[in-house]
């Protein structure tokens, strides 16, 4: 009995569909490191060509204040070497095998589209998908963290501003006895504005309440890894043949945790008038 040509046909029809999802996962790949490098390329020309122009400006300037005098010559001597460095930086960044930023970004917007229509047509199974998201957890734990690190370091610097420019303003405004302008009265208007600005800067941005509730939910998250991991607290339960039941508890668990961050942020991101209270976190 002759064997059918279709026995296979959903096997081979499964590869090459893998095969060409890889390959235009490859090809997006390739294509943005394409264009992180021509933005980078152009990013440095553009400082570059900055650069010159200034040192242009000030030579040329220079040359008008000092003109009957040779006083600039050595400037100027300066500001033309610092405008042949600044050209050749240009030349020599240039790759003319590259394309242009907005074709790379045409072609890269295509194949993310292609990308995205192969990606609706795979439907991993369930257990693959909740594994998948377990292993990506990590990311979102550091990637909470940083942030947190990052608005505690800003809150941290704007508010040693605000300590060290209120006591310098008291100092200067004793110190200022007379009525036209002295260094002490523009010290003191300067770091009068610096004080205002890191005050205003604080209330707006809200540093440190993002902070905390980043670094909450960060900690809320990893104490669900090490949970489901260890078999302990909510999922002390789960057998060891039941770990898809075990998954789908802590996809859900983390998945509220994320949605209680985002509302947080957005309650954040709401004028102080209009935000609902929260709970102020602890000093």
């Amino acid at each position: 009995m002759g064997r059918s040509s279709n026995d296979d046909a959903s096997n081979r029809l499964a590869g090459a569909s893998q095969r060409l999802l890889f390959n235009t996962r490859n090809e997006a790949r390739v294509k943005e490191a394409h264009l992180l490098r021509r933005l980078l390329i152009n990013r440095t020309q553009r400082i570059a060509l900055a650069i010159g122009a200034a040192a242009i400006l000030v030579a040329v300037c220079g040359t008008a204040v000092a003109w009957e005098s040779t006083r600039f010559l050595k400037g100027n001597v300066i500001c033309g070497a610092v405008v042949a460095l600044c050209a050749t930086t240009v030349v020599l960044v240039r790759d003319r095998s590259l394309k242009s930023r907005h074709e790379l970004e045409a072609e890269l917007q295509e194949t993310r589209e292609s990308l995205r229509r192969l990606n609706a047509h795979e439907h991993p199974p369930l257990s693959e998908r909740r594994l998948l998201y377990r292993e990506d957890v990590t990311g979102v734990v550091e990637h909470f963290q940083a942030d947190s690190r990052k608005y505690r370091r800003v809150h941290n610097i704007l508010q040693s501003l605000i300590i060290s420019g209120s006591a310098a303003t008291t100092t200067i405004a004793a110190l200022d006895t007379g009525q036209q302008l002295t260094w002490q009265s523009v010290s003191l208007t300067g770091i009068s504005f610096a004080i205002t600005l890191a005050a205003a800067f604080t209330g707006y941005y809200k540093y440190r309440e993002r902070s905390f509730f980043l670094q909450q939910t960060a900690d809320e998250i990893e104490k669900e890894v090490n949970a489901v991991a260890l078999g302990i607290g909510p999922y002390s339960d789960y057998e060891p043949d039941q770990e898809q039941a075990a998954l789908q508890l802590f996809t859900q668990r983390v998945e509220d945790l994320r949605n209680e961050q985002r509302r947080r942020q957005q309650q954040l991101d709401q004028p102080t008038e209009q935000a609902a209270p929260n709970t102020p976190p602890p000093a």
